[in-house]
């Protein structure tokens, strides 16, 4: 049986037969609706996190290297604070530098570097 007209193929007709223009349409309604239900969906890509209180945090990408990411925080609080950077690397795995520990009054910096096999960094996160 050809399953697309729903004709056999020894040239007798199926009990389900369909002429051609219903199944186009068939066939473009539901890809509408799978266009609808994908459009629709949710994007899986997720908010940056938020700097832990207590430190003030700048991040970014390395100027020659893209796919090293930063961290540099101050510790403002009056605890010791560790901290480190996290980068969403895209299709490499993601990654977690250094992590560094601030005395009150200290500065630090964490630095982790993606994968070349990505496409890079996406997303740069401070990690309490």
């Amino acid at each position: 049986m050809n399953l697309f007209t729903g004709t056999r193929t020894k040239g007798s007709t199926a009990t389900g037969k369909r002429s051609r223009p219903a199944l186009l349409a068939l066939a473009a309604a539901s890809t509408a609706a799978a266009l609808a239900i994908t459009v629709a969906a949710p994007t899986a890509t997720a908010a940056p996190g938020a700097i832990p209180p207590g430190l003030s945090c700048d991040t970014g990408k390395h100027a020659i290297d893209e796919y090293t990411g930063f961290a540099l925080c101050r510790n403002n609080g009056s605890q010791t604070q560790t901290f480190w950077v996290h980068l969403v690397c895209g299709w490499a795995p993601d990654v977690d530098g250094n992590h560094v520990t601030l005395r009150p009054g200290e500065s630090g910096q964490s630095t982790a570097h993606c994968g070349k096999i990505g496409t890079g960094i996406g997303e740069i996160h401070v990690r309490p």
